[in-house]
């Protein structure tokens, strides 16, 4: 059952009478009803009355209404209105666009615009690369998106994808110190995305593909790599194969293992599951075996399209059959990015000792995290209330500052795999509760940035890749 938490939080504005109990009553009121005060604030004092702001961690909206209302019975207090804390958050979007530089005087203006820009527009047109130099190019990224797959939400179009992109746009910029803007396309054709992107492309210095429905988010993105000469990079793949990988690495540390020894389920064979499996096959990872809806991915199965059959041919290894509870059997890692509730404390019982359950369907794991640590020695989430958060945030903000700081042209797997490193390394004693570092910890951007521009430079010296 959900707890109460910031994202259903209120402030109820109540009149209430001026007795000795009324701060009491209200609280307890909030109690009763399964709410959190986080805040309590007195806005007026009169001989008879007061007025109240009080401010309530709630579930969800059916629990804010029962708080309200277990308010409103109490005799002589009313709800004047509530107020909730995340939309107030979002009035107005969540990000801005400032000047870097000051226009105070004729001067001022004269380099920054006319006349004196028109000597740095020269410059870029007789160097095209100068862009990078000379413009926000250098520091800039565009979080692109067609609405078709938002966080659990579904396919809830560009305008409503809009809040999610300006958040990520945020996390850019606080955790990777990156200038990352919206780009919510009001299409789901993959053609007429590919060439919107390619037309926009100029203006950035890399490309973060967000909430894209699978498959069609493959096509895009191999496409747009072929096409354009700056970074692609599809966080719903990449961001969470990175940080799983990293957080795996001190997950098998921990419980004394090998990637050569292990076999691992990856339940859930879209974006994030097919870039996992990738970043396992690098690692050489003993077996992996893909679990979708119809069960165990092998190569003999009926149906599948291009992307399964291409998992098909480098997963399995002994071409077990069957569904996931099968898949389980004897396994020493499962890795879940797919639906709530798939299975429970028998089916984990039939794993290996020592076994790793990484359940991160959000909000609500495939497996109970309370049951799975029950039976698994490590456990992680996607969620923020049980240790071990998966959170892609941990990767895409020094993802990016990296391969800005090498001003690289693309992005490879062996960059992907030193920034699972970076973030694995970062958690020097790892333990069963303490797989990856927090999401807050400031180390984290600046050591996968290192680690992105020294293999950049690595590879472009052997001639692998181009950077800047």
């Amino acid at each position: 059952m959900p707890v109460p938490g910031p994202g259903y939080a209120i402030t109820a504005r109540v009149d209430a009478p001026a007795r000795p109990t009324s701060t009491g009553d209200l609280t307890a009121a909030v109690g009763h009803a399964g709410g959190v005060v986080t805040a309590f604030d007195v806005v007026e004092a009169r001989t008879e009355s007061l007025v109240v702001d009080i401010s309530v961690n709630a579930r969800d909206t059916d629990h804010v209404e029962a708080i309200t209302a277990a308010i409103d019975t109490l005799d002589g207090f009313s709800v004047r209105k509530v107020s909730d804390r995340t939309f107030l958050l979002h009035l107005g979007g969540k990000i801005e666009v400032r000047s870097k530089v000051n226009l105070r005087t004729r001067d001022d203006l004269s380099r920054a615009y006319t006349p004196g820009v028109a000597r740095v527009s020269m410059a870029i047109a007789a160097n095209p690369e100068d862009a990078r130099r000379l413009t926000i190019k250098r520091n800039t990224v565009a979080v692109v998106t067609d609405g078709s797959a938002v966080l659990g939400l579904g396919n809830i179009g560009a305008s409503a994808a809009m809040p999610v992109m300006e958040g990520k746009a945020a996390l850019f910029k606080q955790f990777g110190n990156v200038d990352a803007w919206p780009v919510c396309l009001d299409t789901q054709d993959t053609e007429e995305i590919i060439r919107t992107v390619q037309v926009l492309a100029p203006t950035y210095g890399g490309i973060n593909l967000e909430d894209i429905a699978a498959p069609r988010c493959f096509e895009i993105e191999a496409r747009l790599r072929e096409l354009l000469d700056i970074p692609v990079f599809h966080d719903d793949q990449h961001g969470t194969a990175v940080v799983v990988l990293g957080a795996l690495r001190n997950a098998l540390r921990v419980v004394g293992k090998r990637f050569a020894d292990v076999r691992v389920v990856v339940c859930g064979v879209g974006a994030a599951g097919s870039a996992i499996i990738r970043l396992l096959a690098s690692e050489r990872t003993a077996d992996v075996i893909a679990v979708d809806v119809d069960g165990i991915v092998h190569p003999d199965r009926e149906g599948m399209d291009d992307n399964l059959v291409s998992i098909a041919s480098q997963t399995n290894r002994d071409k077990r059959t069957g569904s996931l509870a099968d898949a389980l059997v004897g396994a020493d890692v499962f890795v879940g990015v797919s639906a709530p509730n798939l299975f429970g404390a028998d089916e984990l019982a039939t794993m290996n000792d020592d076994s790793i359950v990484f359940a991160l369907a959000n909000p609500d794991p495939e497996v109970d995290p309370a049951v799975a640590t029950q039976h698994a020695a490590v456990v992680a989430t996607g969620r923020s209330d049980y240790p071990n958060q998966i959170n892609n945030v941990l990767a895409f903000p020094g993802v990016f500052r990296g391969l800005l700081d090498a001003q690289a042209h693309e992005i490879t797997d062996e960059m992907l795999l030193a920034a699972a490193a970076a973030i694995a390394d970062v958690v020097s004693e790892p333990n069963p509760s303490f797989i990856v570092p927090s999401v807050f910890d400031t180390t984290v951007a600046p050591a996968v940035a290192e680690a992105l521009r020294g293999t950049a430079t690595k590879l472009a010296r052997r001639g692998q890749v181009t950077a800047g």
